[in-house]
């Protein structure tokens, strides 16, 4: 019997630090404003997990465009590193792992604001929030 998954990571200067425990619950790529702005990239690439399957070290900071959503980044070097979703689930940025490669999107959202260049004939699409699919 194999025990459960552990991966960790945090932001740029090691001062937020985080470790998930177990599977996800989803992979996904968004194209929003909010996301394209935030992160200064063309979109924002996660993962997410059940709330109670991540732990949260270290001190940040929140900034909410929506009630729904709290975008959370370190204080210090400004990483932007997870969110929080409902209080039931943390979306992590992809790039806060200290491991390349561990997850695989299967969707993107918001795929309407999509650069023209960018490619992902693989993925699920949804023209705007997921369960709005295009194709």
């Amino acid at each position: 019997m194999t025990g459960t998954r552990i991966r960790q990571g945090g932001c740029a200067c090691g001062q937020l630090t985080f470790t998930t425990r177990g599977e996800p619950k989803r992979v996904g790529l968004c194209h929003c404003m909010t996301c394209r702005k935030i992160s200064g990239a063309p979109f924002s690439a996660f993962v997410i997990f059940a709330a109670d399957q991540v732990t949260i070290s270290g001190e940040f900071r929140g900034w909410s465009a929506t009630p729904a959503v709290e975008d959370c980044f370190c204080p210090v070097c400004g990483s932007q590193v997870f969110d929080r979703d409902c209080d039931s689930e943390i979306e992590i940025r992809l790039g806060a792992f200290d491991e390349p490669n561990l997850f695989t999107p299967t969707y993107e959202s918001w795929a309407k604001r999509r650069e023209h260049w960018l490619g992902t004939p693989d993925l699920i699409s949804y023209q705007e929030n997921r369960g709005e699919r295009t194709s």
